[in-house]
């Protein structure tokens, strides 16, 4: 279980460093969560990169957290939370971005 672990940090931390490279970036870019996705005209591209980067942190960080059941002897049941808290925290994230980040830097 342990190989799982890591392979699972691994991830995690790809994510906070995606988050890093869009709190720091000079241009606007989509969130991630669609493929060939149009960028909608941002009204301030550096308070926008700020907020898409904080989230891809907090989305890394709580994976981080969701990860802690594989640590856990083998067949645990436990793991089912990662399972089913990845789905929530995914679906939690788009929410956030389309009613929050979206709505407040679309240029009008």
């Amino acid at each position: 279980m342990m190989t799982g672990f890591v392979i699972w940090m691994a991830g995690s931390v790809v994510m906070v460093a995606f988050g890093i490279y869009a709190f720091f970036s000079k241009r606007a870019a989509p969130f991630g969560f669609w493929a060939n996705a149009e960028v909608f005209e941002v009204n301030d591209v550096r308070a926008y990169n700020r907020a898409v980067g904080k989230l891809w942190c907090v989305f890394g960080s709580v994976f981080a957290l969701l990860g802690l059941p594989l640590l856990g002897e083998q067949n645990s049941p436990y793991v089912i939370l990662s399972i089913l808290g990845c789905m929530v925290e995914a679906i939690v994230a788009m929410v956030v971005y389309v009613t929050v980040i979206e709505k407040k830097y679309r240029a009008r």
